[in-house]
């Protein structure tokens, strides 16, 4: 600041030296000159431009000292007033002339910091915002009044809300599941972690979500509210019960055939097999155990087959048409045995697929519609294209399915009618076999139903090039 110190003094007492050059002449060369003059009127005249033009001088002085020593001053003050509205983009006017140029200098800086600080806080909020937005979990803060302070899309997504809906709600206005309800209430009112798994109905499903809440503790132990933090773990669920489904079902499957083979063959150790009619029979009776139990065991083997890991087709040019035709062919002493019909309305269609697969596929779907339905029925059995697919639709007269066991049907083991599958043979693989089998054909198998009037299984394969 010394240079500035002598600028702005060298300009005072310049300015200074001016009015006293000018009080000078008047005092010195004016006066005298009164004398010599005619009249006063021309001795006022030139006393008038003297001090005209000192003050111009002075004037003039003044206006470099307010450019040079108080324009950078305001300026400066602006740029903070600027800062202080939060526009961290204005910047003071900088010059290595002018005695402010280091306060000039110094805003600047602070500026370019403010800046910067701003640009890394906005980059972290942003991405805290798409890590909450993006986080597979739902999540729900509320804040110490009970007031909904954020939530993601996921949390939106499972309970069908808006961000309008939730935002500056109190959490006891949501319209979520009173399990969860009862959840939130309990870790708000008791600040304490808890953990829950919790079940509730959506339409004609029940999800299942494991559920975590905690409070929140700001410095000094300030209690600011609770996050509540959502894992849906229906599927979870739902491939646990399947699990716990095959193992019942498995060991039912072997102990009744085992059973069977172990209660006939005893009887014949015991004496049984001296008579030749009760022999005969329990032989057959056995025979037929041992049937099932190899059909068990082989469809066993071929669902772990097809369900491993990079399984595929030897997928080929293939005519569906004589495809069908063939499975027909395999199946037709079931369909004389009850009596029952098949109708094909089949077009001439070309797909990529494996041929022997293919065949598995039909068969299976034809063996399904003998089995539930009853005797002297129809089978439909249709192919046509559609776009740049083949359908193949396969509609029986039986008993049909309900909504909520359409999305269990194609499960290992399940049955939707347990004693008429087992009485004819069924091991319950077979349409899990088929959904397999055709999703490695890059298809997809729907499946339309009325309880009481029979159903619809549609096949939906890619055309051969």
């Amino acid at each position: 600041m010394k240079p500035f110190r002598r600028r702005l003094l060298s300009t005072l007492l310049l300015w200074l030296g001016t009015l006293l050059l000018s009080l000078y002449i008047v005092v010195v060369q004016l006066l005298p000159l009164q004398q010599q003059m005619d009249s006063d009127f021309e001795f006022w005249v030139m006393l008038a431009l003297v001090f005209l033009a000192a003050f111009a001088v002075a004037a003039f002085l003044g206006y470099r000292i307010i450019k040079i020593h108080i324009a950078p001053i305001e300026n400066v003050t602006e740029t903070a007033m600027e800062l202080v509205k939060g526009n961290y983009r204005a910047r003071a006017y900088e010059d290595a002339e002018i005695g402010s140029a280091p306060l000039s200098s110094t805003i600047n800086v602070l500026a370019r910091n403010l800046q910067e600080i701003t640009a890394v806080r906005e980059m972290e909020q942003e991405r805290l915002k798409t890590l909450i937005e993006t986080m597979g979990s739902g999540l729900i803060m509320i804040d110490r009044q009970g007031k909904i302070s954020l939530s993601n899309k996921y949390f939106q997504t499972e309970f069908e809300l808006s961000a309008i809906d939730i935002k500056e709600k109190f959490y006891g206005e949501l319209p979520i599941p009173g399990t969860l309800a009862g959840f939130i209430e309990k870790v708000f009112m008791t600040e304490t972690p808890a953990r829950e798994q919790l079940q509730y109905q959506s339409g004609i499903n029940t999800r299942a979500l494991e559920v975590y809440g905690a409070p929140v503790i700001g410095n000094h132990e300030q209690w600011l509210g609770i996050v509540i933090v959502l894992h849906d773990i229906t599927d979870l669920k739902r491939l646990e019960q399947i699990r716990k489904d095959f193992v019942a079902n498995v060991s039912h499957e072997l102990r009744t055939p085992v059973t069977s083979i172990k209660g006939f063959s005893e009887t014949l150790i015991d004496g049984a097999y001296k008579d030749e009619s009760s022999l005969l029979s329990f032989l057959e009776i056995i025979q037929t155990e041992t049937n099932r139990l190899e059909t068990l065991i082989e469809e066993l083997l071929e669902l772990s087959r097809v369900e491993q890991s990079g399984f595929e087709v030897d997928a080929q040019p293939t005519d569906m048409k004589a495809v069908i035709e063939y499975a027909f062919e395999m199946v037709h002493p079931r369909f004389e045995e009850k009596n029952m019909k098949c109708e094909t309305f089949l077009e001439e269609v070309c797909v990529a697929g494996d041929a022997n697969r293919l065949v598995q596929i039909m068969m299976n779907l034809l063996v399904n519609a003998i089995t539930y339905s009853a005797s002297e029925k129809t089978v439909t059995v249709r192919l046509f294209e559609k776009g740049r697919q083949a359908v193949v639709e396969v509609e029986d007269q039986g008993i049909g399915i309900a909504p909520s066991e359409i999305s269990r049907l194609f499960e290992r083991f399940y049955r939707v009618d347990k004693a008429r599958s087992r009485n004819s043979g069924g091991t319950g693989l077979g349409l899990s076999i088929v959904k397999h089998l055709v999703e490695a054909h890059h298809g997809k198998i729907e499946v339309r139903s009325t309880p009481g009037s029979g159903s619809v299984f549609t096949i939906y394969l890619p055309l051969a090039e």
